[in-house]
């Protein structure tokens, strides 16, 4: 199973608001991945807490014959696509695509400089990303604890605040 993490918290010059921006990169993943369940649109504050907007967040779940990283520059391509420029970490985005998980693949690098890290280092701790796996992939469990995306979310602290965004 793949799952895949989407996040906007700015306008987009063409598909505008972040509900629709997700909409339409959601569209392109299907363009070259088989996008088997995608879950509701969540917004969130951003993590770590600053002034920036909020973010729109969705989860994917995908299925296609590539590699860990064909997947990972298939998502970076979109990404560029879209217009998003890497500056600073956990900056405001127009599009944000997270690989949480390649199958059951788990990677030995502790960052990103050193190569894909699977499964995504915070999955564990964010509610916006275990929520919506709940939602469209209930019986995924973490590759390195065996935990359920529910049994990690209801060890989760109180105060990340999350919404369901209405359908439509």
């Amino acid at each position: 199973m793949i799952l895949i993490g989407l996040g906007a918290n700015l306008e987009h010059p063409t598909y505008g608001s972040p509900a629709e921006t997700l909409k339409a990169a959601i569209r392109a993943l299907n363009t070259i991945f088989e996008v088997e369940a995608q879950s509701s649109l969540y917004t969130s504050a951003p993590v770590p807490m600053s002034d920036q907007p909020w973010f729109v967040n969705a989860v994917v779940r995908v299925s296609g014959n590539f590699t860990l990283e064909n997947t990972l520059n298939y998502m970076h391509n979109i990404e560029k696509e879209f217009g998003r420029v890497r500056e600073l970490k956990w900056e405001a985005r127009v599009l944000d695509l997270d690989l949480l998980a390649f199958h059951k693949k788990i990677t030995k690098n502790k960052d990103q400089g050193s190569g894909p890290v699977v499964p995504h280092p915070f999955l564990a701790e964010r509610r916006f990303v275990l929520v919506p796996i709940v939602e469209i992939a209930p019986d995924w469990r973490h590759p390195t604890s065996n935990l359920s995306a529910a049994e990690m979310l209801a060890s989760l602290p109180e105060g990340q605040k999350l919404e369901i965004l209405p359908s439509g």
